[in-house]
């Protein structure tokens, strides 16, 4: 990509900086309005569609040469928006199945399982996309572009891609008619392996995780 295109003022939807930042936008958006709760029903499917799509944005930021900003040094974006309102809005949305076990690298060997939040994971994504959000909105394009592709390699893309899995086990779960696992008593600031893993596990039907997520009742 030429630098005459980086630094394009015009909206150009042909433009790869302009369809980053739309695919970044809906996410920013899609993922507040979902964590208001107004629409319990469809907030597991509809978070697994918005997270699948971000991933794309992720994928070609992933596929693209390294972005070089302008300057040396990081422009200050202004202060960071918090993100714990909506942190909390989404755990209790997410209740029954927001903690699930996560392997932080695959290729590490031997590495134990350790719990997160989807809650956790949405609202750090959202807070790197909001960063870069920040430089796009002032105009520096090129920074902006840096920031959310070297996020992705750093933050992001591994905590968008731990978030999809969970999202897409317990639509799996509940649409194929399987118990499903959760994680009762289990929480983030606990360090275990596999067999407390397995210890603390308590079983819930995947009907009543479905119920009150709104994603109908699986047949016995």
């Amino acid at each position: 990509m030429s630098d005459a295109t980086l630094h394009a003022t015009e909206r150009n939807p042909d433009d790869f900086a302009v369809q980053i930042a739309d695919q970044v936008e809906s996410f920013l958006v899609a993922v507040t309005e979902v964590a208001k709760g107004d629409e319990p029903d469809s907030a597991v499917p509809f978070l697994l569609l918005e997270v699948s799509q971000l991933l794309l944005a992720g994928g070609r930021l992933g596929a693209h040469e390294d972005i070089v900003p302008d300057e040396r040094y990081e422009p200050d974006p202004g202060p960071e928006p918090d993100v714990d309102d909506l942190r909390e809005n989404l755990a209790r949305l997410l209740e029954p199945i927001d903690v699930y076990s996560e392997v932080f690298d695959p290729y590490e060997p031997r590495k134990a399982p350790v719990p997160a939040r989807i809650s956790d994971d949405l609202a750090d994504v959202i807070a790197d996309l909001r960063h870069g959000m920040a430089h796009y909105r002032a105009g520096r394009t090129t920074e902006a572009l840096w920031w959310w592709q070297f996020s992705y390699f750093s933050n992001w893309g591994t905590t968008a891609s731990a978030s999809l899995r969970a999202l897409h086990s317990v639509l799996a779960h509940i649409r194929l008619n399987q118990p499903l696992e959760e994680l009762d008593g289990l929480d983030t600031d606990q360090d275990m392996g596999d067999d407390a893993l397995e210890i603390e596990a308590g079983r819930v039907m995947a009907e009543e995780i479905g119920g009150s997520l709104g994603l109908g009742t699986a047949k016995k």
